[in-house]
């Protein structure tokens, strides 16, 4: 297969597989996705989502976070690890929404990675899932897979984002990386595949006999 007929299959078949891409991380406005995806690094989303209720029940709007103390989040966030620059990010991010923003979550990408402990996944996602503007947010189970799956050499996370958006059109990019990460968790795993095992892998590269090293 050339590199586009991997992509093609790719697409065709992560739509059989999953239909349906429902947001992994519970939220009910741009506000709430934007904390719980902050709280998601190097924390599973489901850890996220046991979390959240007790932190939105103490603050559920920017105006209320922002005059928590910094102490009374991080005791709440803790489960999620990285908690005291966790905690100082939402805080301080709150207050910067509701100073320059009009208490809302801007629309704009430049805007929201300019927010404390916003990089340009975090925002990525919340352009994608929260207001629907195309985007690819690449996370460790699409750089793996993308790498694995020949869409990419993997030099980089920001190389993977750009070859991902050349192979597949705009308009798909919002589900298809909620579909990888879906798939990645699921069937082609950091240790349950090697790039020889599952199916996606054995039917794009029937031939291969060696296990992928992919690059962090």
């Amino acid at each position: 297969m050339t590199k586009k007929e991997r992509a093609e299959h790719v697409m065709r078949r992560l739509e059989e597989l999953y239909p349906e891409t429902p947001i992994p991380l519970d939220h009910t406005d741009p506000y709430t996705l934007l904390v719980a995806v902050l709280l998601s690094a190097q924390c599973t989303d489901a850890r996220v989502n046991t979390v959240t209720p007790k932190l939105f029940a103490l603050a559920g709007t920017p105006e209320e976070m922002m005059r928590q103390p910094v102490e009374a989040v991080e005791a709440v966030v803790k489960p999620c690890g990285l908690a005291p620059r966790k905690a100082a990010a939402i805080v301080q991010l709150s207050k910067i929404l509701v100073d320059e923003h009009g208490g809302e979550v801007p629309q704009d990408m430049a805007a929201l990675e300019e927010l404390p402990g916003v990089g340009h996944k975090t925002a990525s996602v919340v352009m994608a899932q929260a207001f629907g503007v195309p985007a690819f947010p690449v996370d460790t189970h699409i750089h793996r897979l993308a790498q694995r799956w020949g869409l990419t050499d993997g030099r980089n996370v920001a190389k993977t984002e750009a070859d991902l958006k050349k192979l597949f059109p705009s308009e798909a990019w919002n589900k298809l990386h909620l579909q990888i990460i879906f798939y990645g968790r699921d069937a082609c795993t950091a240790r349950g595949c090697d790039g020889t095992v599952c199916e996606m892998c054995r039917t794009l590269y029937p031939r291969r006999r060696k296990p992928v090293v992919t690059r962090k």
